[in-house]
This record gives structure tokens, C-alpha cells and sequence, in this order.
């Protein structure tokens, strides 16, 4: 008699979600959302700001402060969301553990990276102070942070990034957790950096058999890390399935924009004209900042630490120069150099002209080089005065730059600068009375733009203006800055760390790796056919994966 195999059925799941909704007084976040994770299953919940994801991850864990939260999440089959508050805090950093999107404000700065791993490891598997300082150290170790035993003894603001977030996924992995959820993990780290994250969690995932809920909005890193992905809109579920076949097939209208939300190039290719004078130019630029020195040198003189070391550069008119390293280097203290906020050794003329030393300050010759080049920073919510009116904000370098202007003509400047933005009084009823908070991401992006353009700059230092937004938003943003450079022959020094950005924004690139520049030329020349191994790394990390 011959034994037939059984066919095996699919594992229990670990987590079952069925109708979460949550509502804050009488508006409802997440409404009827319903998905389930399996053990050692890794699930991406995507969707852009306001989309409800996190709101739902913290609700499984009873975290959405005053929210009102009905609906089931089975853990193993127990109701999380019928536990006493007591029964929740021994799943809180047990069965289920989160790692968040910003490590400095997670991490708690009165103490060492050891001391706060060693707690999780004290309350959570009650071991003795000995033991949780080695369990310590072996976590640090295994999450890849270089010297561990000097780690632990490190504070937060100690460590880079990268090793921030590396202690926190150690924290998080103390208690040995059935499920983590990590909440944007990498979005403020570097490209590489996060590459890292991702292999990190992914090695760990299949070390423990743990399962995995990825919170975020960038589809990239959804292809390279899930096994299965879910699309919020709105508080809504609108998709979800296997990440292949989503992204091969996807059937929501959503879903589909998300994919499509891609960087495109859409700038003119056409060669500068010969012998153009260039409106920025740098002859082995040097910026140094002073640091004190250790014991009784320090009373008599400063160290130097070399910002950047020797850059050299040309913006030609109607171009964009893009400036791309990772955090540490010197892309942006390059542009401040550029922007005459910072003193500076070498050759350096915008618009033809070098800054009067110390270049900080506010001589007539200065002054009259500000209006010549302008910034939009990269959180356009920190840099616009949350106490000023829309129209005192935009309108604010028009008093510095033109103090002729009457009130009236100030407002028609300020409404032209506006509708150049694609923000109008039909849009927004009582715009110019309007204060920041009340816009969207993407529209105060695009008020920092016309607060940048309507002094008539010949050059504008972008500075990661599309990293804080979502993708949708983010090709809005760069579709309209392609469009004014296109409409005005403005000329743009991108400072950024997303290669993808380069590639849709960029005439030229300059790479730049501590304080130095590695190599430059054009687009093609330096993403397309890298030189140096740092470079190959960063264009390898941005890769779409197929």
C-alpha cells in the first residue's frame, strides 16, 4: 500500500486584523481595515501621509492616545483590543515590539544605548544587572554596530544615524518578539544607510522567525523588503496581495498613481552656448570649522575640522548642478559657503561676484548679491514662520530687496508669485490671510518656492526640498520646478542624497564623500558610468529593484 502525502495547510496566522476603525471625536482615521500577517511573514503597509497606516499600527498596540478603537486584532487569538491595560503592557516590548521613524526622539538622551537595552532586557526577562549588560552588548553586536562594549557607553546624540536606529531595532529585539513593527525605519537615513536597515531586518527576520509589519510610503523599499504589501487611502484598504503581483497588476486607481509616482525628467537637454559665464563658480573652495582642543592646548588655540576640502565647481545659467553624498559630506555646508553664510577659503563669484569676508555680513554688496541667489530648505513646515500671514511670508524679501513698493504693489507682486506656484484666491478663499499649518506639505513647498522667487533670483540652493514629502507630492513639487526653470532660464544647485532626484532634476553631478569631491561631469557620465567605488555604492542603492 502506497502512503499519500497530505497536503500541509498554510500556517495559523499570527496576526489577525478584522474591521479596525478608529476615530478621534467624530471623525473616523481607519475604517474597517482587515489584514493578517503570518509567523516569520513580512507585510508592508504603504500609503502616504494622512493615510491612516500609522495610526493603525499604534492602535493594535493601544497606543492612538484618546482614540476610540473597536473592531478585533487577534494576537495568537487573543483580542488586543479587549486586554486590560495591564494584560497590554506585557505584550507592549514582548510579544510585539516597534521600532519608530525617528530614532533621536525615541531614544531617551539621559541615558547610555546599554542602559536602555539592558531595562527592555530587566523588565521583560527579569535578568540580573550582570546578564542584561552582556545580552547588552551581543544585541549591539548583532545588529552590526561597530566596538559594541564602547557603544553601549555611548549616549544618543553620541552616535551617527544609521547606529541610532541599529540600537533601537537592538532595544526592540530584547524581548524577542513575535511581531515588530517598524514604523518608517529608514526614512531619515541616507540611501546606503537604509539598504543597510533593510538586510538588517531582513538577516534578523530569518534568524528569529519573527514576523515583520513595515510602515511606509516609499514603494522601493516595499519591492525590496515584503512578502506581501496592503495600500491605505484615506483610512481605507484599498488593495493588498503578494508584493509581485501588486506592483506587476495593481487594481486600485490609487494604487496605480502611487506606482507611477516616480521622479521624470522633464528638463531641457540642450548644451550651453560656448563661453557662457557660469553664475556660480568655486576655484578649491574650503570651509573649516574651529573645535576646541583637549587639555591645556585648548586654553591657547583651536583645532580645525575640514568641512569641505578643496571643491571645485561651475553652475551655468539655466542648469541644474545636483550635489549628491551621504549625511557628513559637506553638500551642505558647500551650499551655505554658496549662499554667504559661511566663510571660506579659495575662489568663489555668484553671479560674478565673491562675497564680501566674513561673507555673514549684511554690507550693500552682500545684500544686493542675496537677491541674486535664493534657497528652499527641505521642511518647508520648520522654515516658514508658523506667526506669519501667507502674504507676510512671501512678501517679506520684497521689504528687504524693495522697499519702494507701496502696500499695493507689494500684494500684486506677492499674488503673481503665488499663481507662478499654482496657489490662487480661487483655490484658496482669503489666501494671502492664511498661516502655514493650514496647507498641505506639498503647498507649503510650494510657498517656500514663491518666497524664494519673487526677489527674481538668478539661482536657487535646493536643499533636499522633496525628501519630507510623499511621492505623489513629490513629483508635483519637481514637475513645477522643472517647469519655472524651463519658463524663467533659472539655474539650481541641488543638494540631495536621493539619486533618483539627480536623475530627474540634474544637468550635472558632483559627488561628494567627506569634505571632498570624488567626481563630476554630466548626468550620464557620472550615474550611468561611475568611476569610484563610493558612487557605484550610492547608484547601486537607489536601484529600482525588478
Amino acid at each position: 500500500m502506497i502512503a499519500t502525502l497530505q497536503p500541509q495547510s498554510p500556517p495559523a496566522p499570527l496576526l489577525q486584523v478584522h474591521d479596525l476603525s478608529v476615530r478621534f471625536g467624530a471623525k473616523e482615521v481607519v475604517c474597517g481595515v482587515g489584514f493578517s500577517i503570518a509567523p516569520g511573514e513580512k507585510l508592508a503597509l504603504v500609503g502616504e501621509s494622512g493615510s491612516g497606516k500609522t495610526i493603525t499600527a499604534l492602535s493594535l498596540l493601544r497606543l492612538a492616545g484618546d482614540a476610540s478603537i473597536s473592531g478585533q486584532a487577534l494576537l495568537r487569538g487573543r483580542d488586543l483590543l479587549s486586554l486590560s491595560e495591564r494584560e497590554m503592557r506585557g505584550v507592549r516590548g514582548g510579544d510585539i515590539a516597534m521600532v519608530f521613524q525617528e530614532p533621536m526622539t525615541a531614544l531617551n538622551p539621559l541615558m547610555t544605548i546599554g542602559q536602555q537595552i539592558a531595562e527592555v532586557l530587566a523588565l521583560k526577562r527579569a535578568l540580573a544587572p550582570a546578564q542584561s549588560a552582556q545580552q547588552a552588548m551581543e544585541l549591539l553586536a548583532k545588529t552590526g554596530i561597530p566596538e559594541p562594549e564602547r557603544r553601549a557607553n555611548s549616549f544618543p546624540h553620541q552616535l551617527s544615524g544609521g547606529q541610532r536606529q541599529r540600537a533601537m531595532i537592538a532595544m526592540a529585539l530584547a524581548s524577542e518578539p513575535a511581531l515588530l513593527l517598524a514604523d518608517e525605519p529608514t526614512t531619515a537615513l541616507d540611501v546606503t544607510l537604509r539598504g543597510q536597515i533593510l538586510d538588517l531586518l531582513s538577516d534578523l527576520q530569518r534568524q528569529t522567525g519573527m514576523a515583520v509589519l513595515l510602515i511606509t510610503h516609499d514603494l522601493n523599499l516595499v519591492r525590496r523588503f515584503a512578502d506581501r504589501v496592503a495600500v491605505m487611502e484615506q483610512g481605507v484598504l484599498v488593495e493588498q496581495g503578494r508584493v509581485a503581483d501588486v506592483f506587476a497588476a495593481p487594481q486600485h486607481g490609487y494604487t496605480r498613481r502611487l506606482i507611477a509616482s516616480q521622479p521624470r525628467r522633464d528638463v531641457v537637454e540642450t548644451e550651453p552656448a560656448e563661453g557662457i559665464a557660469p553664475v556660480v563658480q568655486a576655484q578649491d573652495l574650503r570651509v573649516v570649522y574651529p573645535t576646541p582642543l583637549p587639555g591645556v592646548r585648548g586654553w591657547f588655540k583651536k583645532g580645525e575640522f575640514v568641512a569641505v576640502l578643496g571643491a571645485t565647481l561651475q553652475l551655468l545659467p539655466g542648469r541644474t548642478l545636483g550635489v549628491v553624498g551621504e549625511s557628513g559630506s559637506g553638500k551642505s555646508t558647500l551650499a551655505q559657503a554658496i549662499l554667504g553664510l559661511l566663510p571660506h577659503g579659495g575662489e568663489l563669484a555668484v553671479a560674478g561676484q565673491g562675497w564680501q569676508q566674513p561673507a555673514a555680513r549684511n554690507t550693500p554688496a552682500n545684500q544686493q548679491l542675496r537677491r541674486q541667489v535664493q534657497v528652499v530648505f527641505q521642511d518647508p513646515f520648520s522654515s516658514l514662520s508658523p506667526r506669519l500671514t501667507v502674504e507676510e511670508i512671501v512678501g517679506e524679501g520684497l521689504q528687504v530687496h524693495e522697499r519702494a513698493l507701496d502696500m499695493a504693489a507689494r500684494r500684486a507682486r506677492v499674488e503673481a508669485a503665488l499663481a507662478e506656484v499654482g496657489l490662487t484666491e480661487a483655490q484658496f478663499p482669503g489666501l494671502l490671510a492664511r498661516y502655514p499649518h493650514e496647507f498641505s506639505g506639498g503647498q507649503r513647498q510650494r510657498l517656500a518656492i514663491a518666497r524664494a522667487l519673487i526677489v527674481q533670483p538668478r539661482v536657487l540652493v535646493l536643499d533636499e526640498p522633496t525628501s519630507a514629502l510623499d511621492v505623489t507630492i513629490q513629483q508635483q513639487v519637481l514637475g513645477l520646478l522643472q517647469r519655472l526653470q524651463r519658463d524663467k532660464g533659472l539655474s539650481y544647485l541641488l543638494i540631495t542624497h536621493d539619486v533618483q532626484v539627480i536623475r530627474a532634476m540634474a544637468h550635472d553631478v558632483l559627488v561628494m564623500k567627506d569634505g571632498e569631491v570624488l567626481e563630476s561631469g554630466t548626468v550620464a557620465q557620472v550615474l550611468d558610468a561611475p568611476r569610484q567605488a563610493y558612487t557605484q555604492r550610492l547608484v547601486a542603492a537607489a536601484a529600482v529593484p525588478g
